[in-house]
């Protein structure tokens, strides 16, 4: 099936009941937002009134639909998906809570949402995994994904296996936790090693899977033209914030100590098992499908991360026009760093 995705026409009728599963995170809004400008129906699963509200506006009225569920609740994944003929499960969280574990929302929350697709022979299913998921992974998170991938393919074997590499873009959990002014301590020294992803590029792949039948069943690893370690991204960051962050290496038993203390907060700080992955550089599964198959060029890092941190510029800087060659030397002295040119 062939597919314009640049066509983009909010009053058009495109054809598709879609079913998105964790919308209201980072990816779920680009997702949301590219098949309700095509006219798709769009069924928006959701557990908090206030995290979703801002989806109401991505399409014309009538095509967003909402529908109150619980992860726990059968009939209320059900209702979810009966009238689908795509659906994405995008559920998915870096840290436990008191409520749910990674077992509960990785595995057991795969397994219900498959279930209910299988039952009601929903034409194509999605699930979005993540990098690195593996059974024998040293990180719970990884190994719970490894798992919801293939208790997905047992109950449904058309589902569609798609990891993506960290995403950064608008709210992003990468550019902007090296950015915030908590982001002090580390476990190793900043080395590991992975290849960022535009979060457009993502939402843009997943719609030509859904679209293109052919990759039902197959697994994808969607992931930037470049490698980085995670000090190189820290020092774009400095960079584009001129802002000289100061980062604390800690021996990583004494980082997951504080890590295991901060659980007892609420609200999201730094998990143990954010630890554990630290020492985990991506590897590139050499038989997973890419955005070339997908017949997708993916964005480089460097040229737009400017535009999702200009905003954390101090306030004599913000909103200046791009610099000169001898303000960004300067910038460099400054910041007593050479991020190259």
């Amino acid at each position: 099936m062939s597919v314009d995705l640049t066509v983009v026409d909010r009053s058009s009728v495109g054809g598709h009941t879609v079913t998105v599963f964790g919308a209201s995170g980072q990816l779920g809004r680009y997702i949301v937002n590219r098949f309700a400008g095509a006219g798709c129906t769009v069924v928006i699963p959701y557990r908090e009134e206030m995290a979703k509200r801002h989806l109401k506006v991505t399409g014309d009225l009538g095509k967003i639909v909402f529908v109150e569920f619980d992860l726990r609740n059968t009939q209320s994944i059900e209702e979810s998906v009966r009238h689908s003929d795509i659906v994405f499960n995008l559920i998915g969280r870096d840290y436990t809570t008191k409520n749910f574990s990674y077992e509960d929302v990785h595995v057991e929350g795969t397994q219900r949402i498959a279930e209910a697709v299988a039952k009601y022979d929903c034409d194509r299913f999605i699930q979005v995994s993540c990098y690195n998921a593996d059974l024998n992974s040293p990180s719970e998170y990884n190994r719970t994904k490894a798992r919801g991938e293939e208790d997905a393919r047992l109950i449904f074997p058309e589902t569609t296996i798609v990891r993506p590499a960290p995403i950064f873009g608008c709210e992003d959990r990468l550019l902007l936790r090296l950015a915030s002014a908590a982001n002090i301590f580390t476990a190793n020294n900043m080395e590991q090693k992975i290849y960022p992803v535009h979060v457009i590029d993502v939402g843009k792949g997943l719609q030509a899977i859904a679209y293109d039948d052919s990759t039902a069943g197959q697994t994808f690893e969607l992931y930037g033209p470049n490698e980085f370690s995670m000090r190189d991204i820290a020092n774009i960051v400095d960079r584009d914030t001129i802002t000289k962050r100061r980062h604390i290496n800690l021996p990583k038993p004494v980082l997951k100590t504080i890590a295991k203390a901060l659980d007892y907060v609420w609200w999201p700080t730094i998990a143990p098992d954010e630890v554990e992955r630290e020492f985990l550089d991506q590897k590139i599964d050499p038989t997973a499908k890419t955005f070339a198959d997908l017949g997708i060029t993916p964005d480089k890092l460097e040229p737009l991360a400017y535009e999702y941190l200009r905003h954390l510029r101090p306030a004599r800087y913000y909103n200046l026009p791009p610099m000169t060659e001898k303000e960004r030397k300067a910038e460099k002295q400054y910041l007593h760093v050479d991020h190259g040119s």
